[in-house]
Order: C-alpha cells, then structure tokens, then sequence
C-alpha cells in the first residue's frame, strides 16, 4: 500500500525538518522543496496526496507555485505564511488554496489539520466504497450489508468511514478518538472500545473486518 505523500516547500530548513519529522512520526512520506523552482520540479515528476507551501520564498513564491499546482492538479494545498494579512488568506482562497496556517504555529495542530483536509478530500474522491459486501455510501451516509441498509448512528458511521479510510493500517484508541471525536474531547479511550463493540454487531458477519490489535487499537482489514 503507497504512503500518502507530501510536499513541504519552505526555504527555512529548520522548519522544513521539524514539520517532516512530525509528519513521518505519522507515517506519511515528506518530500522536501526548499524554493518555489524546486517545488514546482518535484511536483511535474512525481505524484503527491498535499502539498505544504510557503507564500515567501525566493526564486518563486508561494502564489505563483500554487498557480502553476492549481494549472495541474487538484491536490490539497496548505499555505504557511508569516504575515497575518487578510488580504493574503483571501488572495490563497480564490487560487485554491484549501487550509492557511500562520506562523508560528503548533506542529501538532498542522498534522491534524493534514489529516483532517487528507479526510475530507478523500470522501470527495471516493462517495461509495465496497468491501466485500460492506458498501459505505460517504454521500449519503449510508451503509449496506449485501444489500441491505444498516442503520447506524451518526458516531458509529464516522467511526467505520475512518477506519474503512485507512483500511490495513493499525490506528491506536487515542488515534480513532481524536479523528472521530475530534481533538478537543476529553473522554476516555473506552468510549472507542464501547462504539466498536456496537458497531460490530451491527455489521453482523462483516464486524468481522474490524480487527482487535492487542495492546493498541483497531485495524480494519478484508480477507479475500
């Protein structure tokens, strides 16, 4: 399975080398540009899932790799600047940018906004997904077990449309809670344990997907 894979252009490479190593504690794969030319280069040679962009930059800036990304692609962008301008956020939003982040910022709160844009762009591209029997209808939030309609909560639907988005890949309790529940809840981890026993039995035979990883979390797999 190909990592998801992301571009960070920023000439301070310091900052480059502190929001990879928090990226690939993630596991993504972090692809380093530090100019708009070098950016642009990497980007006409290979395929990434986001692409993170500084706006001043020499050689070319932020605007004008944005420019030239939005010609080739629709791939999620996030814009970093020093400047808390408006007239920058504005400028960022009608080229095509989908997230602006002002420095300094919190490592921790670009990686949730990386993954929360990588959810979001992924149920566009994808409404209605199948597994073996198990259809999940992004769109209209609907699932079906060979056919026939499961009803299932809003949070029980949430919880099987992320674990279904990284289907093979071992996400820990406090991983699912802070993606489904989102970053500011304060719960327990049990809450996890609790929606997934449910939401097994409402799968009947395809509950079977969600796997048990002893001593983390949750996985869901196919077994074909």
């Amino acid at each position: 399975m190909r990592k998801t894979t992301i571009l960070v252009v920023d000439d301070e490479s310091r900052l480059r080398r502190l929001i990879k190593d928090f990226l690939t504690a993630k596991d993504y794969e972090v692809v380093e540009a530090p100019d708009g030319e070098a950016a642009i280069e990497l980007f006409q040679s290979r395929k990434f899932d986001l692409v993170i962009l500084d706006i001043m930059m020499p050689k070319l800036d932020g605007w004008a790799v944005c420019r030239e990304v939005r010609s080739l692609s629709n791939v999620p962008i996030i814009m970093l600047t020093a400047r808390g301008d408006e007239r920058d956020e504005l400028l960022g939003f009608q080229l095509g940018v989908d997230e602006y982040i002002a420095k300094p910022f919190s490592p921790k709160i670009l990686v949730a906004r990386v993954e929360a844009l990588l959810r979001r762009t992924s149920v566009k591209a994808s409404y209605i997904v199948d597994f073996s029997g198990l259809t999940i209808d992004r769109a209209g939030r609907n699932v079906l077990i060979d056919g026939e309609p499961v009803t299932l909560t809003v949070k029980e639907f949430e919880l099987l449309e992320y674990l279904a988005e990284n289907e093979g890949i071992a996400l820990s309790r406090d991983k699912i809670l802070n993606n489904v529940w989102a970053y500011d809840y304060f719960g327990d981890t049990r809450t996890v344990d609790t929606h997934i026993k449910k939401l097994r039995f409402k799968l009947g035979c395809k509950g079977d997907y969600i796997k048990t990883v002893w001593g983390l979390g949750y996985k869901f797999e196919v077994e074909v």
